[in-house]
């Protein structure tokens, strides 16, 4: 193992969406994750495109057998960090609350995460992405004026709002524990993660310098500056000119004059319908390969649109290397980038349960009882 978090230990109650994530990233980052499988399986079974499970130990454990409990609650005495993405109660059902954890690990970082957080009106109703974007404003602001808003990738909600506020969480209460001893539990909702995820919204909006409607700010596509252009091929340039100095090279390359490039003429928002439609038609002229070869190292903010296939070559991600392939599949590679201590990836998805039999050892247990609990179904161990 490498990395900054390299002597961390967690455990990760199997799930989808952004508590594996997380978890990749804990892992990426050096810390020793063992994942809590279903002795029935569930997930994709060690497919090599399960990327977010990438850098795990497995366990198969019967979660309602005692014995499958006291196992899990023998490798949390020895944690540091459990996370769990159940819904509110389901952990408490299990006899692996937070308060039963806590007793034989006083030292132990409680990781929960929910689309809606552990309590209130919608706590225990069944959610996704999309809708947990959807209460806080923030799907409201997406796309065309007069149109239901677009269905975005689910890594604003999910993995913004949901991973990133639950690897906060745990790093800030690891910190804490630096100074106290002592573990805690982390709340960690992707609704009010979204939320925060707004905080430069709402501050503009509380300068009366943010409109409700959508393609009416400077940030959704209402600003002819900041938005995306289809060219002749098909494809599409994104520009993001804000600034006057920026502004005035995304003018001059596309050869346009709107009377001036100040914050007086850029900001005014009546003429932004009639610039969106020059810039519009301005773009169409050329494919987007040629686009892009004129803005190629100016500063006007403007760069391809690219699909996920053309993004692994493009010459910035090339160099930074921050795609690569591994079994034949697609990922990122570990972010961010340390100078004395750098993440890796510690090795691809393993088969629900194929560490059991080594992990189970490692708790000191003899060989006989681990095959007799195989036997009785307390465990499994994958082929």
């Amino acid at each position: 193992m490498s990395g900054p978090l390299q002597g961390l230990r967690v455990i990760e109650m199997a799930g989808i969406g952004p508590a594996p994530y997380a978890c990749m990233l804990l892992s990426d980052l050096g810390a020793e994750v063992i994942r809590i499988d279903r002795i029935n399986g569930g997930g994709l079974d060690g497919h090599p495109g399960d990327v977010t499970a990438r850098g795990r130990q497995s366990i198969a454990v019967n979660l309602k057998d005692p014995e499958g409990i006291d196992i899990v609650l023998q490798l949390i005495a020895s944690a540091d960090v459990l996370v769990e993405c159940y819904r509110p109660g389901v952990m408490e059902k299990l006899g692996l609350g937070p308060e039963v954890c806590g007793k034989r690990n006083p030292r132990l970082i409680y990781g929960r995460m929910t689309g809606w957080g552990q309590d209130g009106p919608m706590a225990k109703t069944a959610g996704h992405d999309i809708n947990y974007i959807a209460i806080s404003g923030l799907l409201a602001s997406f796309g065309a004026a007069g149109e239901a808003p677009p269905t975005p990738l689910n890594v604003i909600g999910d993995l913004g709002g949901g991973s990133m506020f639950l690897l906060l969480g745990i790093l800030a209460a690891l910190q804490e524990r630096h100074q106290s001893g002592l573990g805690q539990v982390i709340d960690a909702a992707i609704c009010d993660g979204t939320a925060s995820l707004l905080s430069t919204i709402h501050g503009l909006k509380g300068i009366q310098f943010w409109a409700n409607e959508r393609e009416n700010n400077v940030l959704d596509g209402g600003a002819p500056f900041y938005r995306s252009y289809l060219c002749r091929d098909g494809r599409s340039m994104s520009v993001g000119a804000i600034e006057p100095h920026f502004y005035s090279q995304l003018l001059e390359t596309l050869d346009l004059d709107f009377g001036g490039s100040d914050y007086s003429t850029q900001m005014d928002k009546a003429k932004w319908p009639a610039q969106r439609a020059k810039m519009a038609a301005k773009f169409l002229e050329k494919t987007r390969d040629e686009w892009a070869e004129l803005f190629s190292g100016s500063d006007a903010c403007a760069a391809p649109v690219l699909d996920l296939d053309e993004a692994e070559s493009f010459s910035h991600n090339a160099y930074r290397k921050n795609l690569i392939r591994r079994d034949k599949v697609l990922q990122s590679a570990p972010a961010p980038r340390f100078s004395r201590t750098p993440g890796t990836i510690q090795h691809s998805p393993v088969a629900e349960g194929e560490n059991t039999l080594s992990i189970l050892a490692s708790l000191g247990m003899h060989e006989k009882v681990i095959a007799d609990m195989v036997v009785k179904g307390v465990i499994k161990q994958a082929e």
